[in-house]
C-alpha cells in the first residue's frame, strides 16, 4: 500500500479551517446581496453646531433673555447701592470667561474707517478713557457682531436699538450722549484700541461675554446669564447653554458697514420717554455750572453742553443732583475731582432737579433743600464738607449741615 501525498494530507488535516473559510464567503455573500436590494441612506446634510450633551438642545434665538430685541435692556429694578450689594453677592459662572477667537476685518477701506469710529465712540462713551475698561467694550461689541443674536456688522451692534423709543443696547444711543463731543486725544487713543481690536487683538478678561452693565444697575436680566468677570466699573455676562459657548460665534463679518451719521440721527430723532437722571455719585456731572463769563458777568452752563476744561483762574459753581442711596465718600471724591487746583470752586448737591436754583445767590429755599455742599482747600484753608444728616446720617467725613432758617 502507498503513502497518501503531501497535498491530500495537508487538505485532510485543514479540512476544518476550509469549511469553516467557505461559511463565512456564503455570510459575506448575503450580506452584500441583501444591502445591493436596500433603499440607499440619505445624503449627508450639513448640520448646525449641536449643543453638548450637558446643556441640550439650544433655544431659539429669538428666545433668550436681553436679546438684540428687548426693550428694557438698560433699565435698572434697584437703586444704586442695594444694585451694588446684589451684583456683589452674586459669584462668577464655573468655567472661566472662555476664549474668543480673533476677529477677522474682510471689510473695504470705508468699512474700516466707519467700523474704526464706531468702536471708538462706544468704548469711549460707555468706559469712559481707562484702557482696559475701553478693550472690555470692545470685545463685547466684536463678539455681538459674530453672534448671529445680533447685528452682523460693528456700527449695527453699536446702534442696535436706537432706531426705537426704547430697547437701545448700548445706554449712550438713547440718552442723549451722542451730543456730547470728546478730547482729540482722547478719540485719538480710543481708535487706536479700536484698529488693535479689528486687526485681531483679543481682550481675554472678558473672553466671549455678550453683555455687560454699570455695576450700579441690576437689570432684570442678570439673573438669567452667567455672571463671568467684573472689570473696572463693568459686569460682563454670557448666555447659559449653547448660545454661550465660543462656538455659538459663528457668524461671518462680511462688512458692509452702514452709515454712522444716519444712524445717528436716526437715534437723535426719536422720541423717548424720560428716564431717571443719574445722581452725581454715579457720574460726577454737574446739571448746571456757574463760571465767570465776559466782563466778570456769570455764565450758565447746563449739563447737556460742553463743561470747560477746569481753570485755576476760572471761579466756578456747581449744582448737582445727589440721592439718598449715594455713599457720602463717593459724593466727596466726585466733588474733589469737579473741583481741582486752587481756584476758587463750590459744589452743591439736592435731591431733586427742580430744586436745582438757576443763578446765584442761593434763595432760602434753596438753602433749605441743600443736601451736600464741598468747598476744596485753598489759600492754607482745609476742605468745608457738609451734609444734610437726616439724609446721610452717618457720613465717614464732613459735618452735618446746619439747619437753614425762613
Amino acid at each position: 500500500m502507498t503513502a497518501p501525498s503531501s497535498s491530500a494530507s495537508r487538505w485532510r488535516d485543514n479540512a476544518p479551517l476550509y469549511a469553516i473559510g467557505a461559511l463565512l464567503i456564503a455570510v459575506f455573500a448575503a450580506l452584500a446581496i441583501w444591502r445591493a436590494g436596500s433603499p440607499a441612506p440619505p445624503a449627508e446634510v450639513e448640520r448646525p453646531i449641536a449643543a453638548s450633551p450637558r446643556t441640550g438642545a439650544p433655544p431659539a434665538l429669538d428666545a433668550l433673555p436681553a436679546d438684540a430685541d428687548d426693550a428694557a435692556v438698560v433699565w435698572s429694578r434697584l437703586g444704586p447701592e442695594e444694585a451694588r450689594a446684589r451684583n456683589a453677592s452674586v459669584p462668577l459662572a464655573a468655567g472661566g470667561v472662555g476664549t474668543a477667537r480673533p476677529f477677522a476685518f474682510t471689510g473695504n477701506g470705508v468699512d474700516r474707517e466707519r467700523a474704526t469710529g464706531c468702536l471708538a465712540l462706544a468704548a469711549l462713551a460707555e468706559a469712559g478713557q481707562g484702557d482696559s475698561d475701553q478693550r472690555a467694550v470692545m470685545q463685547v461689541v466684536l463678539n455681538r457682531v459674530r453672534h448671529p443674536a445680533f447685528a452682523n456688522t460693528v456700527c449695527g451692534v453699536v446702534f442696535e436699538g436706537s432706531e426705537r423709543a426704547t430697547g437701545c443696547q448700548f445706554s449712550f444711543t438713547c440718552d442723549g450722549s451722542l451730543a456730547r463731543t470728546y478730547p482729540a486725544a482722547a478719540m485719538q487713543s480710543a481708535r487706536r484700541r479700536a484698529i488693535e481690536a479689528l486687526g485681531g487683538y483679543v481682550h481675554a478678561p472678558v473672553g466671549n461675554a455678550t453683555h455687560y452693565h454699570a455695576d450700579y444697575v441690576w437689570p432684570w436680566w442678570s439673573p438669567r446669564l452667567d455672571k463671568v468677570a467684573v472689570e473696572g466699573p463693568h459686569i460682563f455676562y454670557r448666555w447659559r447653554g449653547f448660545w454661550g459657548t465660543p462656538q455659538a460665534l459663528s457668524a461671518r463679518y462680511r462688512g458692509s458697514e452702514p452709515d454712522p451719521l444716519g444712524l445717528e440721527a436716526t437715534a437723535e430723532a426719536v422720541e423717548r420717554p424720560t428716564l431717571p437722571t443719574r445722581s452725581f455719585a454715579e457720574d460726577g456731572a454737574a446739571m448746571r455750572t456757574i463760571t465767570a463769563g465776559a466782563q466778570d458777568s456769570p455764565r450758565v452752563i447746563e449739563r447737556r453742553e460742553d463743561r470747560p476744561l477746569p481753570s485755576s483762574g476760572d471761579p466756578r459753581v456747581h449744582f448737582v443732583l445727589v440721592a439718598r442711596s449715594d455713599d457720602p465718600a463717593a459724593l466727596i471724591e466726585r466733588a474733589r475731582a469737579l473741583c481741582p487746583g486752587e481756584g476758587f470752586c463750590q459744589v452743591y448737591g439736592w435731591t431733586e432737579s427742580e430744586a436745582i436754583p438757576d443763578a446765584l445767590p442761593l434763595s432760602d429755599r434753596a438753602r433749605r433743600n441743600l443736601r451736600f455742599s464741598f468747598l476744596p482747600a485753598r489759600s492754607g484753608n482745609g476742605e468745608a464738607i457738609f451734609f444734610d444728616c437726616q439724609l446721610f446720617p452717618t457720613p465717614s467725613q464732613g459735618r452735618c449741615m446746619p439747619r437753614a432758617r425762613p
